[in-house]
């Protein structure tokens, strides 16, 4: 990749599930597939937030296959750890749309809260997070009877979710209320809430599990909260309109888009300091780091483009070109492929890793608003 590939972090594999809730998950455990070695075929799921639909991609052949209906306006989707079941989220009904990922036959719908925005999965794959943006809550989703627990009440306009590598813990965004609230996933009993910055959007764990990360979108911040202690420490100061952030499987740098001024900044996880801001394109809005860290791609949604980001460097490369309005992106787990949703043009880019030249566009639904790829 332009020389900027590192070797393969060992124990480390790819997050394989990217939305527009802006939630960056942990790394997981290393599969059989490495960087640079083409796996098994997976499955990337796109929501089509305007076609009522999700489309499955076979990541192999990049051929799309028939859209699976969903509820209306689906806009999160996640994948359970074994692969087996796609949770879509569908912001229009309030409910979620189980998909049998061997079959890809849609499942009855689960009714959770109004207008709900995110999903997370805990990593045994036993329940399904669903913050709810309507009405401050989070529902709670057996995966083995795909049934609703009682809501858990959290703060105003819950808007991300991302989960501890221990599984122990859900910290859930408020956007309305410019707080972090932690759910003790063995209670489901909703801790005190963390002040954080103004309009909270992104949340990332660390792979260690000991630092959340979250980026403050009216701020232009990044708080980090101790999952030890669930304090809050001093903010971190990035670009205007701090929107999307993404860490290195080596948890050394954190990495966040900047959407105002059109940046990102990489901070150094061990002394908490921001670097010299990158410049990238227009109102950048997404990023994801590749299995073996080396680079980071970033969405600019204005601009129709991805810019990759050498992790060792932290030097831009060449913008690539995809669709109108790129919202979203997700890396396949042996890294070779990243997929970019374009919602203004209804398509899916792929763009090859090792040489960042996009492929054919793959037609989806109206208005593809997140991905997810199976492990």
């Amino acid at each position: 990749m332009n020389g900027v590939r590192n070797a393969v972090l060992p124990g480390l594999a790819a997050v394989a599930v990217a939305v527009a809730s802006g939630v960056a998950m942990a790394a997981g455990p290393a599969t059989a597939a490495t960087a640079g070695t083409r796996g098994p075929a997976q499955t990337a799921y796109v929501a089509d937030a305007g076609s009522v639909t999700v489309t499955p991609i076979n990541t192999v052949t990049n051929d799309a296959g028939h859209p699976i209906r969903v509820g209306g306006d689906p806009q999160a989707i996640a994948i359970t750890p074994n692969g087996k079941t796609a949770y879509v989220v569908n912001h229009g009904p309030g409910t979620v749309t189980p998909i049998d990922t061997a079959t890809n036959k849609a499942e009855p719908s689960i009714k959770v809260g109004p207008s709900p925005r995110a999903i997370a999965i805990t990593p045994d794959g036993k329940t399904a997070y669903v913050a709810n943006s309507g009405s401050g809550t989070v529902t709670p989703i057996s995966t083995v009877t795909n049934k609703a627990e009682p809501s858990i009440k959290v703060g105003a306009g819950p808007r991300a979710i991302a989960i501890t590598p221990n599984g122990k813990t859900a910290y859930v965004i408020n956007r309305g209320s410019g707080t972090v609230t932690p759910i003790n996933t063995a209670t489901n009993k909703a801790g005190p809430p963390i002040k954080v910055g103004a309009g909270p959007r992104a949340i990332a764990i660390s792979p260690s599990g000991k630092t959340v990360y979250v980026a403050n979108v009216g701020s232009g911040t990044v708080t980090p909260i101790s999952t030890a202690t669930n304090k809050a420490s001093p903010a971190i100061k990035t670009g205007e309109r701090a929107r999307a952030i993404a860490i290195t499987p080596s948890g050394r740098t954190v990495y966040v888009a900047n959407a105002g001024s059109s940046t990102v900044t990489p901070i150094t996880a061990a002394t908490r300091k921001p670097g010299p801001a990158i410049k990238v394109g227009r109102n950048p809005w997404a990023i994801a780091i590749t299995p073996d860290g080396g680079t980071a791609y970033v969405v600019d949604h204005r601009s129709g483009e991805v810019t990759p980001i050498s992790t060792v460097t932290r030097k831009p490369g060449p913008a690539i070109k995809v669709g109108q309005r790129p919202m979203t992106i997700a890396i396949t787990p042996d890294g070779m492929t990243a997929y970019v949703a374009n919602t203004g043009s209804g398509t899916v880019t792929p763009i090859n890793t090792a040489t960042n030249n996009a492929g054919p566009a793959i037609k989806t639904g109206a208005s593809p608003w997140a991905i997810a790829i199976t492990p």
